[in-house]
């Protein structure tokens, strides 16, 4: 039988993670004990009372049911008051607002929504891989908009104004930045909402990683105008500890939202109604909640830094996330011959920054979901394998 994957898979690789772990499976067959600093999935469990309601509504009967496209109505609000009282912006708990099974299929839901084949979107290098399949795999075109460390890691929009942008409908932007760890100022943000209005763009913000090692949340919508013009994404992936229960959510215009939603609604059938009401739980946790997790984060980040320091890599102390971006040493090629050196020699995996894009390659990125006593047999192992 000669049956061929459609056009749309064909631009679209297997995700880079998927073949390295892989890979570290059959050197941990072959004995080896290697240690991932590799993909952003949190260590830590979410908040005892997240995990007591998700079991209390479990044992309910009446809850195991088909939901809402929509989600239920006390997670929509709950949603609502984190975002007023975390990122002072106000939405419509019914209107404003979509519970998605995690943000990451908002992307893929965004992109099929309004893009088709003719259509371009800007996306950024470096950047999260996803952005770049979901236009694909929407059949559209990708614009990559270039990221430089000399621009604190945020677009030249007066450059990106000077090209042909007729074509383009929607541009991704992601801060605090995933890999860079970069975070944008409120003239920056009213220079982007001013930009997607006078250009006739879209302007899609991922952001789940405010909470992270950030000291004051962020969001684009907090920026006058911006409703006009931004569909937000966000997450409780990294905030709450919950990556692998998929939760996230879709903020913005009441049209946008309900567009998307005759996309989505022909994907799943709701998310089941324990989960919800767990992520009603997290969403009320207060700022002491957040505050502890990030003292766990800033003790790791210390012993990265240091991890760093012994491979000669140069980076900047005041970035924000999950995640350390680093300049690699001029003695190495590029990110991906230094972290392929790193896992050979001393059994650790580290990511190549040029996975994110051409302008990642001289980079490299580590995870801070690993606990202080993996990362000191990492800084072992690095101290005998690396001496400067």
């Amino acid at each position: 039988m000669n049956l061929q994957v459609a056009k749309r898979l064909q631009q679209t690789e297997e995700y880079y993670f998927s073949k390295k772990l892989r890979e570290i499976d059959e050197m941990n067959k072959a004995g080896a004990k290697v240690i991932s600093l590799g993909i952003g999935s949190p260590d830590l469990p979410p908040h005892p009372s997240v995990i007591a309601a998700l079991n209390e509504y479990a044992q309910k009967p009446d809850t195991h049911a088909y939901q809402s496209y929509k989600g239920i109505p006390a997670l929509r609000q709950a949603m609502a008051a984190w975002y007023k009282r975390y990122y002072h912006v106000e939405l419509d708990a019914e209107k404003e607002i979509l519970p998605l099974i995690g943000s990451k299929e908002g992307i893929m839901h965004i992109c099929m929504t309004y893009l088709q084949e003719g259509d371009e979107a800007l996306v950024p290098n470096p950047g999260y891989p996803t952005y770049r399949s979901a236009v694909n795999l929407s059949g559209a075109t990708v614009v990559d908009y270039d990221l430089e460390e000399k621009n604190g890691w945020l677009p030249d929009l007066d450059a990106l104004a000077k090209k042909d942008l007729s074509k383009v409908k929607l541009m991704w932007v992601n801060y605090p930045h995933m890999p860079t760890g970069a975070r944008f100022n409120a003239a920056f943000a009213e220079k982007l909402v001013k930009f997607g209005l006078q250009h006739n763009i879209l302007i899609c913000h991922d952001n789940p990683y405010s909470f992270i090692l950030n000291k004051e949340p962020q969001s684009l919508l907090q920026t006058p105008g911006a409703k006009e013009v931004v569909l937000e994404l966000n997450s409780l992936s990294k905030s709450s500890n919950m990556a692998g229960w998929r939760v996230g959510m879709m903020v913005g215009k009441q049209e946008w939202i309900n567009e998307v939603l005759r996309f989505k609604s022909n994907m799943d059938s709701g998310m089941f109604q324990p989960l919800q009401m767990a992520a009603v739980k997290a969403l009320e946790l207060g700022p002491e909640w957040y505050t502890e997790l990030n003292k766990i984060y800033e003790g790791r980040r210390k012993k990265v830094f240091r991890l760093l320091q012994l491979l000669n890599c140069t980076f900047d102390t005041d970035q924000v996330g999950l995640f350390v971006w680093a300049k690699i040493p001029a003695t190495s090629k590029d990110g991906f011959e230094l972290t392929d050196e790193i896992l050979q020699k001393a059994q650790v995996f580290i990511t190549p920054g040029g996975i994110f894009g051409s302008n990642g390659n001289g980079y490299i990125r580590v995870s801070l979901c690993r606990d202080e006593k993996a990362l000191d047999e990492v800084l072992e192992r690095i101290q005998s394998k690396f001496k400067s």
